[in-house]
């Protein structure tokens, strides 16, 4: 086939890295906001209290999501680099066991013998430790961890989605109008936000969609039930 006759692919599964974060930070921005703003006004709180309580809500969540996510996703990359440098002094101590170790994988995937011999042997000549890197320890350089792309996207997309619900609530009325405004506005937000990701990540949008907006609605009935037992008892 002639180089003219070859497409170019993009597959969904390099935006893994990104797209995780960006959909947690924006349903946990949205959620949370829009719970904690509908606890509160359940509460009968002034405006400005409640306005407060989900500006306050909106920065620390956005700095607890970036901070997590770093320190988690960090572990991950610490994992990987621990697992490579033992995978390099392997193939520095035994080569051979490896290489065997690299053609039985491939054996077992259905290659003939002879084939993954030969694989295993070309591969190595390459480049051993990502050859071992790849099929042994399923590391590539798209599921490779990026704490860095992680903390800032999921701070992003947190930030963004708990102004929405904050946005609703500064253009209702105190009160029964607030709580209906803001849980109304944001399962729209967060059916949005579940077809979005559905769309980028080729998948089937109504699941999604719905998915998102039940826990959504599910996690802001609770907190607004929580915020009307504590207001009443106060």
């Amino acid at each position: 086939m002639s180089a003219s006759k070859i497409h170019p692919e993009r597959h969904q599964v390099q935006r893994i890295g990104w797209l995780r974060a960006a959909v947690l930070g924006a349903n946990d921005g949205i959620v949370s906001t829009a719970s904690l703003i509908v606890g509160v006004a359940a509460a009968a709180s002034s405006k400005s209290e409640i306005l407060l309580a989900g500006a306050a809500g909106l920065v620390a969540g956005a700095m607890s999501m970036a901070a997590g996510e770093y320190v988690s996703v960090s572990s991950q990359a610490d994992t990987e680099a621990a697992d490579l440098a033992r995978e390099r002094a392997e193939l520095a101590g035994d080569p051979e066991f490896e290489h065997r170790e690299l053609a039985a994988i491939y054996l077992k995937r259905g290659v003939d013998r002879e084939t993954a011999e030969k694989v295993a042997t070309q591969l190595m000549a390459k480049d051993a430790l990502a050859a071992h890197a790849r099929d042994e320890l399923s590391i590539t350089h798209i599921t490779t961890a990026r704490p860095i792309q992680a903390a800032f996207t999921s701070a992003i997309t947190f930030t963004t989605g708990a102004a929405l619900p904050l946005a609703a609530a500064w253009v209702s009325r105190i009160g029964q109008p607030m709580m209906v405004t803001v849980s109304g506005a944001s399962l729209l937000f967060l059916a949005m936000l579940g077809a979005i990701g559905a769309r980028m990540g080729d998948a089937p949008v109504l699941r999604a969609t719905l998915r998102v907006a039940f826990w959504g609605a599910a996690a802001m009935a609770v907190t607004a039930g929580i915020g009307k037992v504590i207001g009443t008892a106060v």
